[in-house]
């Protein structure tokens, strides 16, 4: 459980991949809600998934299948852990001030140890031993390196053979003028694609007006 300003890419990205630190692994099939920022179109079907959170999954070994619209069955016990968090946690903090997400989060944390080694009333254990002994043995481990958070853009090759992204100009072959191309932006590298082959790489620029060219 973690406390974000926004639900942008980003932040999407950066919870999923603090819940997979948490859990110390992976599933192979991941479950999300049909929210526009990891699901670009939902269907029951072919749903679209965004590039980012797409890359994401399949550079932790694993496929994005999102719970059909309407459909809570498609995980229920996630909705029913919502609902835990949302009574024993968020109900317990509701009235108390917070100055920064990480003072939030602090909180969040303390009180979501104590949710997780809480005995059941019913059934023997906890949450966590639980886990400890059926989720955690059938996780993948993640990869030794972390996932670069990289944004997805489509581009168009002008007459000069040069790509517009953020404000600067990349230079492409000028075989591809006139084609649209996928553009993989990370902090530091712009990487171009034409049918999910890497036809350009470049150092990404930094500022507004400049030009990248690769002779």
């Amino acid at each position: 459980a973690e406390a974000t300003m926004t639900q942008d890419l980003r932040s999407w990205v950066s919870l999923t991949s603090n819940a997979l630190e948490f859990f110390n692994g992976s599933a192979g099939i991941w479950v999300p809600d049909n929210l526009k920022t990891g699901v670009t179109t939902a269907c029951r079907y072919e749903p679209d998934i965004n590039a980012t959170y797409s890359e994401m999954a399949e550079y932790c070994g694993a496929v994005v299948i999102p719970a059909r619209p309407r459909k809570p069955r498609d995980k229920a016990k996630v909705e029913k852990g919502v609902q835990v968090v949302e009574g024993w946690i968020l109900a317990a903090i509701r009235n108390i001030t917070f100055f920064g997400l990480h003072q939030l989060n602090g909180v969040i944390g303390e009180k979501l140890h104590v949710l997780n080694n809480k005995p059941f009333q019913k059934l023997d254990g906890t949450r966590r031993s639980v886990y400890e002994q059926i989720d955690k043995p059938a996780l993948k481990p993640l990869p030794q390196t972390h996932y670069v958070f990289a944004e997805w853009k489509k581009a168009n090759v002008n007459i000069d053979h040069h790509i517009a992204v953020d404000h600067n100009l990349y230079s492409v072959p000028h075989s591809l003028i006139g084609r649209e191309l996928d553009v993989r932006l990370t902090a530091r590298i712009v990487e171009v694609f034409n049918r999910g082959q890497r036809v350009a790489v470049h150092q990404r620029a930094i500022g507004r007006g400049k030009v990248a060219t690769e002779p």
